[in-house]
């Protein structure tokens, strides 16, 4: 080993793929790396380790990364992401009496989201009707692709997501126990815990988010600013190591030894065949055994997935406008746009001859105009459901 040791922080996802093979097959250390990961519970417990320097690196939300360097709603703290450790795989998941409630509703196919939005409106709209207590969501935090997935999903069909829901935050180990207490009714998190909720037969997935937006970028690896001024050679070693994890990753040769590694008992922790599913894009979606696949279910290297786009920082910067988490500036876009890093991810890996994807404004969502990053007010003066900034 060359360099100074490291510790890294992570939450047990599969998203978290990349960090976990990079250190686990060598690929770390075949760089000169020390690594140690670190095992949270909580997003918070993540950003607050890696702002104050007791994590040197971190799997991170990737609106966190933005929230933290705009110090929205928390301390002001410079984040760059020279990697992207995953676009997609989250999924929203629902208890069987929901499922059995949006299907009744649904006025077409059950795989069109903007049938089960315009469908949750009805039922939501019923039961105040009757009486009954708001619809209970989890997610695992404000600052969070979930968070955004779920309000662009449920404005689009006409539901308010702060006054005819309510959206709670739960760490996504414990998503599945909330919904077998009936704490909550539906949840959106990452893989495995979706799956999880399927195989114990209390929930069926709804809906992939690759089904609301083609391309989300959902966890990345976040470094502070200061440390990669710091550290450029080693930033260079830890993303050269994860692209070559990554491409481990999507060899399906390779697909049944890295679910081995993920599932782990201090890595992950499920069963490898759950992780494989993920990995594959094979699901089980429903207690009665039926599966769906999808070629965009979670993306760790392929298409271009690994290569941060500053056009996705734009558009979580756009949600943080829009649900009245942050006042849009010119200057806050482009410093949202800076936290990720194309140009790093070049450096160490290498520049793509051509765009890697086919998704002509880089996120592809359901419902709406195309988006463009330069200019987020169009996409804010489209939508009737949001919030009013922070005073």
């Amino acid at each position: 080993m060359t360099d100074k040791p490291l510790r890294i922080g992570f939450i047990p996802l599969v998203d978290a793929a990349a960090l976990i093979v990079a250190v686990d097959k060598g690929f770390a250390a075949a760089e000169g790396l020390d690594v140690t990961l670190v095992r949270e519970v909580s997003w918070s417990n993540v950003r607050d380790k890696l702002n104050i320097g007791l994590f040197d690196a971190a799997h991170l939300l990737a609106p966190v990364a933005i929230a933290s360097t705009l110090g929205l709603s928390q301390v002001k703290v410079p984040i760059v992401a020279s990697f992207n450790l995953g676009l997609n795989g989250n999924a929203i998941t629902v208890s069987p009496a929901l499922y059995a409630a949006i299907r009744d509703e649904a006025d077409g196919d059950l795989a069109n989201p903007m049938v089960t939005a315009k469908a949750l409106a009805r039922v939501v709209a019923a039961r105040r009707k009757g009486g009954g207590d708001p619809l209970t969501f989890g997610m695992t935090f404000p600052f969070s692709t979930h968070n955004y997935q779920l309000r662009f999903w449920m404005a689009a069909g006409g539901v308010d997501p702060d006054e005819d829901v309510r959206l709670v935050v739960l760490p996504p180990p414990y998503m599945v126990e909330s919904l077998v207490n009936g704490h909550v009714d539906a949840f959106c998190v990452g893989a495995p815990w979706n799956s999880v909720a399927v195989d114990l037969g209390v929930g069926h997935i709804l809906h992939f988010v690759s089904d609301i937006l083609e391309r989300a970028a959902e966890k990345v690896l976040a470094v502070r600013e200061k440390w990669s001024l710091e550290n450029p050679e080693i930033l260079a070693k830890l993303t050269r190591a994860h692209g070559h994890a990554a491409d481990f990753i999507e060899n399906p040769a390779n697909r049944a030894e890295a679910s081995r590694v993920l599932g782990a008992p201090e890595r992950i922790g499920v069963d490898p065949e759950v992780i494989q599913r993920t990995l594959d894009g094979r699901l089980k979606i429903s207690p009665d055994g039926t599966f769906r696949e999808s070629s965009r279910y979670l993306l760790v290297g392929r298409e271009g997935a690994a290569r941060p786009d500053p056009v996705q920082a734009a558009w979580l910067y756009a949600q943080m406008i829009r649900w009245g988490q942050a006042a849009y500036s010119p200057e806050a876009l482009e410093t949202a746009k800076k936290v990720f890093r194309p140009d790093l991810y070049d450096a160490a890996l290498g520049a793509p001859a051509q765009l890697a994807h086919t998704v002509k404004d880089g996120v592809g969502a359901f419902d709406g105009a195309p988006f463009d990053a330069n200019d987020i007010a169009a996409h804010l003066a489209s939508v009737t459901i949001k919030r009013p900034p922070p005073k």
